[in-house]
This record gives structure tokens, C-alpha cells and sequence, in this order.
């Protein structure tokens, strides 16, 4: 099998859409976003088989740590996990990357399920591919990544259902909140690249309101603008009269369509545009000819106390698929530096966050006195 490194952006994003298990995270865009906004530099690489077909695509990011590195493998590798030929070649050949990078550590995010349903449920379906890989993985010195950066479960909707049958599978509160949204004059425009004002200051009340972490608005431009111009991504925004309320922002890619970003103001809340932002979205990717709407994101544990609980009863009455990936693994050529890195460094960083802050609490005591 050949390796080859790809530097053309066409001829990377057109072959890896036919690849099973494509993924948004593996495209050209989305390496030059990270290298650009967190300086984690792309490396891109093509298996070919023997009539020099493309099988398999690995787009790795890599970060340099003084003469040592970390790679990551976002959503990928890219390639049929049922090949289990492909796929051991495809594995050890991102050990021998990881080393020859003097990498601490390697990390792969396959798209691939492990199983659909709720653990334990009655809809609990496992999947032999995804098993075979777990267990190759197991066997293989990878380890179970405690950082698991990207979601692993996530519900997902069949957009080969027309539009009626689409809204009967939906729990009857859920339609009837679209039905409400559409009563009380809610109205949807789709985003353009001059709306980017809009996105993120209904991200960031979203942030300010819910207490989570928002980055500076040129990230959110640089990810949002590219992609848009690209034609991979696509939003749309809630309006009450002339007031923008929410918007949803979606990544597309081969033949899924993600629900990646969602925002709303504080106010006209009780008119539910959420819901009727997701019908319309849904029905947008439908129309643009996806065959699957992932509502990115579903509870690690399927608990009351899970953090994605209150998000989960939001997507659940729509009624998509439960779907447990495999998750992130680790391979560490060095376990030692690995476990270092791990273990120690988040011990030594909260030491040192502790110091800071108490030296902090201290000058400000006395500058008080």
C-alpha cells in the first residue's frame, strides 16, 4: 500500500466525501482553522491500494512541545473499519508517525459507532465493527483516552423520511412548540457571511447566560466565515418581528448535515424558536441532499446528572437514533512521558494556578489596606 502526503484542497476534500465515515473535522478546512487559530499543523495523508484507488485518509494535527510533540486525529481516521486488513495497516502506520514525531502521545476519534440505543435498553444494538475495533485497540496498546475532546454519543435523524412522517416520529410537545413558534410569528432567514455580527452576539448572551466558556470573536469569525464560503457550512436566524432571538449554525460534509452551533437571546424565549429552528434545519438539509441531521452531542452517561442532560430532553423529542461512538484512544510511544503528561502535568498546573491565585488575593488585601 502507498502512503502519500496531500497538498491539493480539492483533491483531498473531493476524495475523502466517498469515504465511509467521512467526517467535517477531517477536511482541509477544518485543519487550516486549527492551524490558524490554535497552531495545531495539519498532515495530511492518503492510502492508496493497488490500483492506486484512495482507501483510507488521516488528516493529523500535530502540536510541537519543545523537541517532543501531541497529534491528534480529529473524527478520523477516515476508512471501512470492516477492512480489518486496511485498518490494522492504517493503525501501525500512525504508530510509526507517532514516533518518528517524538510524540508523548497520538490520538484517533474514528466517526464509527459502537453501538445504537440506550446502554442496557431495549433498543441496545451493538456493532461488530465498531467492537472489532475496540478490541483490536485493547490488544494493541491503546489506551481508552480520559480526554475525550470530541462528543462521543449524539442522537441522529433519517432525513430519508419525508417531512410528514419526519414530524409524526417527533413527540407530540415537540411539534406542538414548532406549532407554537410558527403562531406566535416566528420567523427564519438564512445567515450569510455579513450576519456574523448577529451569530455571535446571540453566542456570546448564550455563553453569559448558560456559564460556559466563549472564545474571542475573531475565532468564531475565522470558523464561521471560512466555512460558509467554503459551502460547508449554513445558518439559519430566529427572528420575533425585526429581532434576531436565536440561530442555529450547521457544518455539512458527504452525507451528514451537524447541528454544531446554537444560540438564543434573552428575550421571546417563551416563543420557542429553538424548535422551530431545528425543523427548518432539518428541512434545509433534506432539501440540500443529506441523508443524515446529527444533533452533535447526546450524555456521556445516560443520567439525570449527566452535564448534556438538560440539552439531551431538548433533542430527544425529536426523536433521532442514539448513537455511541468508539471514543478517543491514545497510543503513548513513550508510556512514561505519557503518564507524566497525563498524571503529573495537570497536578503541577493547578499547584501553580493555586499559587497565582493566591498571590493575587494577597496583593489585593494589601492594596486595600
Amino acid at each position: 500500500m502507498r502512503v502519500a502526503e496531500i497538498h491539493d484542497h480539492d483533491t483531498w476534500n473531493n476524495a475523502l466525501k466517498q469515504l465511509p465515515y467521512s467526517h467535517v473535522l477531517q477536511t482541509w478546512e477544518w485543519g487550516d482553522f486549527k492551524h490558524i487559530t490554535t497552531g495545531w499543523k495539519p498532515t495530511r495523508l492518503a492510502f492508496y491500494d493497488d490500483n492506486d484507488v484512495i482507501v483510507a485518509m488521516t488528516s493529523i494535527l500535530t502540536r510541537r512541545i519543545a523537541f517532543l510533540a501531541v497529534c491528534y486525529v480529529p473524527k478520523g481516521a477516515v476508512l471501512a473499519y470492516e477492512d480489518e486488513m486496511l485498518r490494522n495497516f492504517v493503525l501501525d502506520y500512525l504508530k510509526q508517525f507517532a514516533r518518528k514525531q517524538r510524540a508523548i502521545w497520538l490520538k484517533i476519534d474514528p466517526d464509527l459507532p459502537i453501538a445504537t440505543g440506550l446502554p442496557h435498553g431495549d433498543d441496545d444494538v451493538p456493532n461488530p465493527i465498531g467492537i472489532s475495533l475496540q478490541n483490536h485497540l485493547m490488544a494493541t496498546h491503546w489506551r481508552f483516552s480520559d480526554d475525550q475532546v470530541q462528543f462521543r454519543n449524539t442522537l441522529i435523524i433519517d432525513l430519508s423520511l419525508d417531512e410528514e412522517a419526519l414530524l409524526a416520529n417527533m413527540s407530540q410537545n415537540t411539534r406542538r412548540k414548532i406549532r407554537t413558534a410558527e403562531k406566535k410569528g416566528v420567523r427564519i432567514r438564512h445567515a450569510t457571511v455579513d450576519d456574523l455580527p448577529i451569530l455571535y452576539d446571540l453566542y456570546r448572551t448564550t455563553g453569559e447566560r448558560d456559564h460556559f466558556l466563549t472564545r474571542p470573536p475573531a475565532y468564531y469569525e475565522r470558523a464561521w466565515r471560512d466555512f460558509m464560503v467554503a459551502g460547508l457550512a449554513h445558518g439559519l436566524i430566529a427572528y420575533d418581528g425585526d429581532m434576531p432571538i436565536a440561530h442555529v449554525l450547521l457544518f455539512h460534509f458527504g452525507r451528514k448535515c451537524w447541528y454544531f452551533y446554537g444560540a438564543s437571546g434573552n428575550t421571546s424565549r417563551e416563543k420557542m424558536p429553538n424548535y422551530l429552528l431545528q425543523w427548518e434545519a432539518m428541512r434545509w438539509a433534506k432539501a440540500n441532499g443529506y441523508a443524515l441531521y446529527d444533533m452533535w452531542g447526546a450524555p456521556d452517561e445516560f443520567i439525570e446528572s449527566d452535564r448534556l442532560w438538560g440539552v439531551y430532553q431538548f433533542k430527544q423529542g425529536f426523536r433521532g437514533q442514539i448513537v455511541r461512538h468508539i471514543g478517543a484512544w491514545d497510543y503513548a510511544p513513550y508510556p512514561a512521558l505519557y503518564w507524566a503528561y497525563t498524571q503529573l502535568m495537570p497536578r503541577l498546573m493547578g499547584f501553580i494556578r493555586q499559587i497565582r491565585h493566591g498571590k493575587s488575593s494577597s496583593e489585593t488585601n494589601e492594596q486595600g489596606e
